[in-house]
């Protein structure tokens, strides 16, 4: 039985794999539509998303599977004291795979060690959030045709942006990649990634504004500033308008550059940007349940 805590508990040999089971699925959907036939995923959201769990329950409905779950601690037994371990192992019981997303950091790995059925990390904290990478890697893949020798800015909540860091870390393992990391000094990268990054010798600067960088970017990750990770509103009110991309800052930008974003979007991306053919985060959106899906038979044992 095998888990998903981190990006980097598969290898780059088998993202690949990943990854060309996922354009096979976009190119086939109809070989994959009773491939979990009889199966059940769990959903077990501690905290609020759209994205991710809807993503998750489309892969399995689309794979001929079923979904139950909660999309609230609130509406689960943990408020009434019940511990991730106990949950994970009635869990086992009633699924086959479960998707767990906490604001605890660690709490889908205490998971992990008691379940008896897969666990996939669908985001802890500020920590993780592998399935938004594997959904990022395919999408920079399938568009760009390549994972290395490119140079990509990473902008806006570069501290508390769990997306952020999968990434990084994920990124650091293919060859020639230099980042840019784009923020006001309040929301730097933190400390243990950028020693990561001097430990492997791989090139980095960190800049404050937006423009002076843009020309330089095959790609652009930009993220919002989560008031969800702030401890007083007066920060979060001085630092949320910080970055807005709009169609000047766009004119600097290479033509070919990709413009991501986790999503949900705030106001950090003008909705003007939406019909530039470098905006490719609706496409993202897609390609996650793409990803999920070749994820949820790759754990199961079925691709």
């Amino acid at each position: 039985m095998r888990h998903l805590m981190s990006p980097l508990d598969f290898t780059t040999d088998e993202l690949d794999k990943l990854f060309d089971l996922a354009n096979e699925i976009e190119a086939n959907p109809t070989k994959y539509a009773h491939a979990c036939d009889g199966k059940i995923l769990a959903t077990c959201f501690y905290e609020p998303s759209t994205r991710t769990r809807l993503s998750f329950e489309s892969a399995m409905t689309r794979l001929g599977g079923r979904v139950i779950g909660f999309s609230d601690a609130n509406s689960s037994s943990a408020a009434k004291g019940e511990s991730v371990s106990d949950t994970i192992r009635v869990i086992s019981c009633y699924a086959d795979i479960c998707a767990m997303r906490h604001p605890k950091e660690g709490a889908p790995m205490v998971a992990a060690e008691r379940s008896g059925i897969p666990v996939i990390n669908a985001g802890d904290g500020g920590h993780q959030h592998p399935t938004q990478t594997l959904t990022d890697l395919l999408t920079i893949r399938t568009l760009k045709g390549r994972l290395n020798n490119f140079t990509i800015g990473l902008c806006g909540d570069l501290k508390f942006g769990r997306t952020v860091h999968s990434l990084i870390h994920a990124l650091s393992r293919y060859e020639n990649i230099n980042f840019v990391f784009i923020s006001p000094e309040e929301l730097r990268v933190p400390d243990y990634i950028i020693e990561l990054l001097k430990e492997k010798n791989i090139p980095f600067e960190e800049v404050v504004r937006l423009d002076e960088v843009l020309p330089s970017l095959d790609m652009l990750y930009m993220t919002r500033v989560q008031k969800e990770r702030f401890f007083n509103e007066e920060d979060y009110i001085r630092l949320k308008d910080f970055y807005i991309l709009n169609t000047e800052k766009m004119q600097l930008a290479k033509e070919d550059m990709l413009v991501l974003h986790p999503l949900p979007r705030v106001n950090e991306i003008s909705v003007e940007i939406d019909d530039d053919p470098r905006a490719a985060y609706f496409k993202q959106a897609q390609y996650g349940v793409y990803v999920r899906m070749a994820l949820i038979l790759t754990l199961l044992g079925l691709a």
